[in-house]
């Protein structure tokens, strides 16, 4: 998680495609995506607008964690947010590879879009 932070950082979305298990699954905004292959991953890294620096990791039993970071631009987009926004994302990883992404909202907050 932190490797595929450090990956969008840099938009180096061909390092962060390399992180997501062929057939990952991308839950975001009710919608579910598969990830069949590397450029599948590759292409939704680069979709992202934000970069996302770590701020806080609850990891959730032996192989998920839940992600909370703080949003800003990347050298190539710029954020669809205010600079600051915070967001979440849960990973599900097997083998170091990442199975599951799903953007949930920041823990502790009230409002469910963030």
């Amino acid at each position: 998680m932190r490797e595929w932070s450090q990956a969008l950082n840099s938009d180096d979305n061909q390092a962060a495609g390399r992180l997501f298990a062929p057939g990952a699954r991308v839950i975001q905004g009710g919608a579910v995506y598969e990830l069949e292959t590397e450029g599948e991953a590759v292409r939704f890294n680069r979709s992202l607008p934000c970069s996302g620096r770590v701020v806080d990791v609850a990891v959730e039993g032996e192989d998920a964690v839940t992600a909370t970071f703080e949003l800003g631009h990347r050298g190539r987009s710029r954020c669809d947010v205010p600079p600051g926004t915070l967001a979440a994302a849960r990973f599900t990883v097997d083998a170091g590879q990442i199975v599951t992404w799903e953007q949930v909202p920041v823990p502790g907050s009230d409002n469910p879009e963030t």
